[in-house]
C-alpha cells in the first residue's frame, strides 16, 4: 500500500497524468464553511487514512489560516502517532498543487515514507511558480520597488512576476517574451487563467522556457489573496517525467533519523521534525541507554574535588643584599622556612553520630593538638595552677 498524500482543499488537486498515479485524499474537515466538522472530524479522517495506508503526508500551504494549521497539529498530538507528516509548502497555490502531484507520482516508487516526505523540500527547488498580474500594489510575497509600485496604478499596466525559486518582477510592454529566468531543463507548464488572458503565458513564455506540455486548469480561490489582486494568470512549471524525479531523489544521500528511526534526505525529518545531528555525532541515539547518576547532568563531567589543604602562599622575595634574620626561638623556625609543608586545614568537628557536626554541635570549638615543641604546658590544663619549676641550671631571680 503506497503512502497516502492528502491536501487541505480540492483546489490543490490536479488531474493525474497517467492511470498509475494514485488520487489525492482531501481532508473535508479542513475546508472553510459548513463542510468543516472541527477537530473531531479531522481526527476521524486522519485516523482512517493512517490505518489504511500506514503513513500519511498532509500537504498544506504555509500561508494557510492559522486555525487550520493548529487543528492539524492538535490532531497529530491527540492521535499520538508518528506516522503523520505535516508538510508546509511555501509556494503559490498552483505551485503547491503541482508539488502534491509530484509526491503522488513518487508514492508508487520504492521510497520509504521518510524519504518521500523529505523530498518535498528538494522538489520545491526545481519548481518555477509565477503569475501575470494587473497590479503589484498589494503584492507582499515578492519585493516590489517604488517605481514598479507607482506604475501599477496606471491603467492597462501588467507585470510578470516569478515567485519561486528566485523572486523576479518585470513590467510588460507589448507582446514580447516577459524575460523571466527560464529553468535549465524541459518542463510541464500548468496555467490557471483568472481575470487576465493566458495567451502571453501559453505563447511567448512557453516557447522561451522550452515547455513540452501546457495543461490548463482552474484558478484556486486562494490565488487572489496570495498575489494581492484578482486580475491575474497563474502558472507553474515542473519536471514532468517520473523517471527523472526518481533519479533526482535517489541521488541524494540518505540518513537515519536519530529520534524516530525513519530514513530521510536533507537536514530534518518530516515526521518528527528532529534535525539531523552534526557529522561527528551521527549514529548516536538522542537519549542515553541508562539513566544518568543522581546529581549529574547529561553531557557534563563531574566537578573536580576541592583540595583539603590550602595552597602554599607565595612569599615576596627578599631585597638584594639582605638575608632573612635567624630565628631567635626555635619554635618559630618552621614559620620562616619557605620549603616547609603548609599547615593542614582545620577539620570540621564531629557530631554525636560520628558524621559531620550540624546545628548546635557545629558551634563547638574544634579540638587541636599542640605541637610537641610548645613546652610542658598543654592547651587545656588548668591555668590557675602555678607552672612547674624551670629545669635550667641558672634560674633567673
Amino acid at each position: 500500500m503506497p503512502t497516502a498524500v492528502a491536501v487541505t482543499s480540492p483546489e490543490l488537486v490536479l488531474p493525474s497524468p497517467d492511470r498509475h498515479t494514485p488520487p489525492a485524499a482531501i481532508l473535508q474537515s479542513a475546508e472553510p464553511g459548513e463542510r468543516g466538522g472541527g477537530l473531531d472530524r479531522t481526527l476521524a479522517e486522519i485516523h482512517t487514512l493512517v490505518e489504511q495506508h500506514g503513513h500519511l503526508l498532509v500537504v498544506h500551504p504555509a500561508a494557510a489560516p492559522p486555525a487550520l494549521v493548529h487543528r492539524l497539529h492538535a490532531a497529530r498530538a491527540a492521535l499520538e502517532t508518528d506516522r503523520l507528516a505535516l508538510v508546509g509548502v511555501d509556494l503559490p497555490p498552483l505551485g503547491t498543487a503541482l508539488l502534491a502531484l509530484q509526491l503522488r507520482q513518487l508514492s508508487i516508487c520504492d521510497f520509504s515514507p521518510g524519504v518521500l516526505a523529505s523530498a518535498a523540500r528538494l522538489l520545491a527547488h526545481y519548481l518555477h511558480a509565477g503569475a501575470i498580474l494587473g497590479s503589484v500594489a498589494r503584492l507582499d510575497q515578492v519585493p516590489v520597488g517604488l517605481k514598479a509600485h507607482a506604475k501599477s496604478w496606471l491603467p492597462g499596466s501588467q507585470f510578470a512576476v516569478l515567485a519561486r525559486p528566485e523572486p523576479q518582477l518585470v513590467r510588460l510592454t507589448g507582446d514580447q517574451d516577459p524575460g523571466l529566468k527560464a529553468p535549465g531543463f524541459p518542463t510541464r507548464l500548468v496555467v490557471a487563467e483568472g481575470g487576465l488572458p493566458a495567451e502571453r503565458v501559453t505563447g511567448a513564455l512557453a516557447r522561451a522556457w522550452r515547455v513540452r506540455e501546457v495543461t490548463p486548469t482552474k484558478l484556486p480561490a486562494a490565488s487572489a489573496d496570495w498575489w494581492g489582486t484578482p486580475k491575474l494568470t497563474e502558472f507553474a512549471a515542473a519536471i514532468p517525467d517520473i523517471s527523472v524525479l526518481y533519479q533526482l531523489v535517489s541521488s541524494v544521500r540518505r540518513e537515519e533519523c536519530h529520534w524516530c528511526g525513519l530514513e530521510l534526505i536533507g537536514d530534518r525529518c518530516a515526521f518528527c521534525a528532529a534535525p539531523l545531528p552534526p557529522p561527528g555525532e551521527r549514529g548516536r541515539r538522542a537519549l542515553p541507554a541508562t539513566r544518568p547518576a543522581p546529581g549529574r547532568l547529561r553531557g557534563r563531567e563531574p566537578a573536580p574535588a576541592l583540595a583539603r589543604s590550602a595552597p602554599a602562599q607565595a612569599q615576596a622575595p627578599a631585597p638584594a643584599g639582605r638575608a632573612l634574620p635567624a630565628a631567635r626561638d626555635p619554635r618559630l623556625a618552621p614559620a620562616l622556612d619557605t620549603g616547609a609543608a603548609p599547615p593542614a586545614a582545620p577539620q570540621a568537628p564531629a557530631g554525636p553520630t560520628g558524621g559531620p557536626a550540624t546545628g548546635v554541635h557545629a558551634l563547638r570549638p574544634a579540638q587541636r593538638e599542640a605541637p610537641a615543641d610548645w613546652g610542658p604546658h598543654r592547651p587545656y590544663e588548668d591555668p590557675h595552677q602555678p607552672p612547674p619549676p624551670s629545669r635550667s641550671r641558672n634560674p633567673r631571680p
